[in-house]
């Protein structure tokens, strides 16, 4: 009888490792055997994650990888819209080119029809000196908040957080810096009160060991109007309680906002099955790389796969997280809604595009952010 068992026991793990194989095998079959991603400059966040990414893929499924860094939406951008690219990996420049907004404003572009198979969770919200005397966003009314000039990206949420308590830009001094870092150390050389960026910035372990401090403003998870005013300057964020960074711990969290960077972005055509293959090989193939960096563990699909996010998801990564029971009737309404404003935006584009071709570039521009808005206050 235990001849009989330890056979049985033998049989049934053989098979266990056969059909494990052979899974990992099927989908290194699905996957291209080659491809090519774009990502942020070598040494940002989101390409060292593209490559802990990419080794993960070429080590579970023998694809080769070449990824392709850029230090602008553009370049990020053309590449996948040409066809050079299968993918990029890219931050809120997502949001902007599916809205026609920024780069995407000229004529050679306008909206995009991109998809999202996937996208990490990533916390911002905005440090303040302690000494400034600021706890909520009301507080920041007639405080100096540090923008960087030509960042949309960067500026875009930080107009989000002011709507959130009922704020604009003109109800603080906003202070112009040129360039990113400029206005990350402005707290530290008492040039700003606050500024709006992520978590571990080292500037902000600057300020919190020197005279001013740092404390992070309170953006409350469970205040209905204030996510809806900041929703209604983009519809792309979520609540998020953080605790990594400067200042923050388990016992230290701050409620904050949770964008996604990198998001890995295909174009809507892309096929379903390729990108049934691309989000379930990230899936299986999350624990080769989830210890690459501090943030990646985010990936999770459970966390990764579903909205708010910039872009629509694409059918075959909605197919996929449906059948792994992570897809709700509330995130396919949502889905449904973002395609519909998107396809809304693309023909209202058109439409400018025909009857503005006298103009020149600015007045083409402003013809067709009018147009945006009575498009989107009509959805």
């Amino acid at each position: 009888m235990k001849y009989k068992t330890l056979n049985a026991s033998i049989i049934a793990a053989s098979l266990s490792f056969t059909m494990l194989t052979l899974g990992s095998v099927a989908v290194a079959q699905e996957l291209p055997n080659t491809m090519t991603w774009t990502a942020y400059d070598v040494g940002s966040q989101g390409h060292s994650e593209a490559s802990a990414i990419a080794d993960a893929f070429g080590r579970a499924y023998d694809t080769r990888i070449r990824i392709q860094p850029a230090g602008s939406a553009i370049g990020r951008l053309q590449p996948l819209v040409s066809g050079r690219a299968d993918y990029a990996f890219l931050a809120t420049e997502s949001f902007f080119a599916s809205e026609g907004t920024f780069d995407f404003a000229e004529r050679r572009w306008g909206p995009q029809d991109l998809r999202a198979v996937a996208g990490r969770p990533s916390s911002f919200g905005i440090p303040t000196a302690a000494d400034a005397d600021i706890h909520s966003l009301e507080d920041l009314r007639g405080k100096r908040v540090a923008y960087t000039a030509g960042n949309p990206s960067v500026s875009v949420k930080c107009d989000a957080i002011l709507a959130f308590g009922g704020l604009s830009r003109d109800d603080v001094e906003a202070v112009m810096f040129p360039a990113h870092g400029a206005a990350m150390s402005s707290l530290v050389q008492g040039q700003a009160d606050a500024v709006c960026t992520t978590t571990t910035a080292s500037q902000l372990y600057e300020l919190k060991e020197s005279p001013r401090g740092l404390r992070w403003v309170d953006i409350p998870a469970d205040d209905e109007e204030g996510w809806a005013r900041m929703n209604q300057v983009a519809p792309v964020f979520q609540s998020f309680t953080e605790t990594i960074g400067a200042g923050l711990s388990e016992y230290a969290p701050a409620n904050m906002l949770a964008y996604r960077y990198p998001i890995i972005v295909s174009m809507a055509d892309k096929d379903e099955e390729e990108v049934y293959a691309m989000i379930k090989a990230l899936d299986e193939s999350y624990d080769l790389y989830k210890d690459a960096t501090s943030a990646i563990h985010r990936w999770v699909v459970s966390d990764s796969g579903v909205p708010p996010i910039d872009i629509p998801f694409h059918a075959g990564a909605v197919r996929y997280m449906e059948e792994k029971g992570l897809w709700d009737e509330d995130m396919q309404a949502w889905n449904d809604a973002r395609i519909a404003r998107l396809e809304a935006l693309q023909e209202a584009w058109e439409a400018t595009v025909e009857d503005a071709s006298d103009l020149d570039d600015d007045a083409f521009k402003a013809r067709w952010e009018e147009r945006r808005q009575a498009t989107l206050d009509a959805l």
